[in-house]
């Protein structure tokens, strides 16, 4: 049978100029051979898990890495075994919600949903309950002590932005007023907390590569444009982060084509069109990329959150045609719901990215679990960025957000997740 390509470690111009006596030619092959059944197993200690599962492939591949992998950074425990904190139930809790809309000044108007005029509160009072185990309460003692002189960054669109307040919120109560402050500039948000020397951060780069759609504040763009091999342009402000949490789904939904730029965004000669895929899994690359390159590993902890689905077609859960989540005040019961707005084909693009990437990156999938929500949105109790019309006022479901959602709700059990992953990974 023919040698693999390269199979040996001696270069064969070395074996020619080298004369070997007969032992050692009888012995070398089966020194080769000894090396080569064994290499996989030499490369694989090296290996650090990669908390996704997509197939079964994968999660084999995983839980035999797990074995050798060394405790995560920041970890004080782990997951119960066979616990998969992403698959379960929404239960009711008098206890949520975790802080008062009221008591948290850091939350944009965009996502006051109950100074904007929503009068049900039912929405906030849901808690994820995984199927056979439950989630680590949040605590937010151990998380600014954790912060400690540290800097947490959330890097992404305003779904990231929406989390990085929540987390904002989750942790407020703590802290005297004259200890914090929040601070925009440019494209960061940065809460800072100066008794502890910590910041929680967000950083605006809907794409993570450079885009034309990157001014913080105007970035309403009709077509959407990104550089290809770009994402050093924001990833030189990410630099020195202790943990990062990159979320980019939400402003790719412009169908399924998209146009990638080699050169200047106004040069129509450099831009080309593909699939979203393609250009979804373009920018995949090129995030593990830069987190191997200038993460350190061993002291850091890197976050990815899954696409959060939007609730635009209330046909698709048994509803009426041209609604949507406007008046919903009642969660999807079918647990088996996922929209056709959170595209399957994304999350397989992820799931095959990660899975062959030897970077470790914990994955929150908030997907499946935000899918049932179609009541925790803003709907149309928030600030509105333009005066609505007579016509919209007169139909309330033409101008309702279904993308964003209201806080307190949804996003602090994103956080909750977050807790529990960063810790009990």
């Amino acid at each position: 049978m023919e040698s693999p390509p390269n199979s040996s470690p001696f270069p064969s111009s070395i074996l020619k100029k080298v004369r070997l006596s007969p032992f050692l030619l009888i012995l070398l092959p089966f020194i080769v051979l000894v090396i080569i059944l064994y290499r996989e197993e030499f490369t694989s200690s090296i290996f650090v898990q990669l908390d996704f599962r997509v197939s079964s492939q994968q999660h084999n591949s995983t839980s035999r890495i797990k074995k050798s992998k060394e405790k995560l950074p920041f970890a004080i425990g782990e997951t119960q075994e066979g616990c998969d904190i992403f698959s379960g139930k929404w239960v009711w809790d008098e206890k949520k919600p975790l802080y008062e809309e009221s008591e948290c000044p850091y939350i944009t108007p965009q996502l006051t949903c109950q100074a904007n005029g929503r009068p049900d509160k039912d929405y906030q009072h849901w808690r994820w309950q995984p199927h056979g185990c439950s989630l680590p309460s949040f605590n937010a003692t151990l998380l600014l002590e954790t912060l400690r002189g540290k800097r947490m960054l959330f890097v992404g669109d305003s779904l990231n932005r929406g989390q990085h307040h929540s987390l904002i919120c989750l942790v407020n109560g703590l802290i005297p007023e004259n200890a914090k402050s929040m601070e925009t500039v440019g494209n960061f948000d940065v809460f800072t907390i100066k008794s502890y020397n910590a910041t929680i951060e967000f950083y605006w780069a809907p794409f993570l590569l450079e885009s034309n759609a990157d001014d913080a504040v105007k970035h309403r763009i009709y077509k959407r444009v990104v550089r290809n091999g770009s994402i050093d342009v924001h990833g030189k402000y990410w630099k020195g982060a202790d943990i990062i949490v990159f979320n980019t789904y939400l402003w790719w939904r412009s169908g399924y084509h998209f146009n990638i730029s080699k050169g200047s965004f106004d040069d129509v000669k450099n831009i080309v069109e593909v699939s979203t895929e393609d250009a979804y899994r373009m920018t995949m690359k090129s995030m593990l990329r830069w987190i191997k390159e200038n993460m350190d590993l061993k002291k850091t902890r890197v976050f990815f959150t899954s696409m959060s689905p939007s609730h635009e077609k209330s046909t698709e859960w048994g509803g009426e045609a041209n609604k949507n989540c406007f008046n919903e005040t009642k969660m999807i019961d079918d647990p088996n719901y996922w929209g056709s707005d959170s595209r399957k084909s994304i999350m397989q693009v992820i799931g095959e990215e990660f899975g062959k990437s030897k970077v470790p990156i914990s994955f929150l999938n908030i997907t499946q679990l935000s899918s049932y929500r179609r009541d925790a949105h803003t709907s149309i109790y928030k600030k509105q960025w333009n005066p609505l019309t007579p016509e919209q006022l007169a139909n309330p479901f033409s101008y309702a957000d279904c993308f964003h959602w209201c806080l307190p709700g949804l996003p602090d059990t994103w956080n909750e997740l977050l807790f529990a992953k960063l810790f009990y990974p």
